[in-house]
């Protein structure tokens, strides 16, 4: 019961203005097309989504929003478990939008953090280290 209360408070918190249009390009889906332009609204900050063929943005308001959604669940303090050697989640997420053929460009605040799929490993920008240097410091 509490699983459902918790899911339902993610729900609420989370809202799509649009919806999103993916089409698989030629007989196999060796890649998709992609036609989107979308605002999901997450503790009152809008996160902003826009594709077009092979290349698909996220827009991030700010670091804090940033950090939230890509720290992971929220912990009880409890040491997290150890991960298997050789596992690089940014590695799998560039190799897995290549098998796709697109081009995923995370930005905060308008500026590029990290491109995944355009090269053999994912582009990680200056933006990015300043950014989360920067939120340490936060007094969030």
């Amino acid at each position: 019961m509490a699983h459902c209360a918790s899911r339902r408070g993610v729900k609420d918190q989370l809202r799509v203005r649009r919806q999103v249009r993916l089409r698989p390009v030629g007989a196999l889906a060796s890649g998709l097309d992609i036609d989107a332009r979308l605002v999901v609204s997450f503790n009152n900050d809008d996160i902003q989504i826009a594709g077009s063929g092979g290349y698909l943005i996220i827009n991030f308001p700010n670091q804090r929003v940033f950090d939230t959604l890509t720290s992971g669940p929220p912990g009880s303090g409890a040491e997290k478990p150890k991960k298997p050697k050789g596992f690089d989640p940014l590695q799998q997420l560039n190799d897995l939008a290549r098998q796709l053929g697109l081009v995923l460009e995370l930005r905060v605040a308008g500026k590029t953090h990290v491109t995944f799929g355009a090269g053999r490993s994912p582009k990680i920008t200056f933006h990015a280290v300043l950014g989360k240097i920067g939120s340490f410091f936060r007094g969030d």
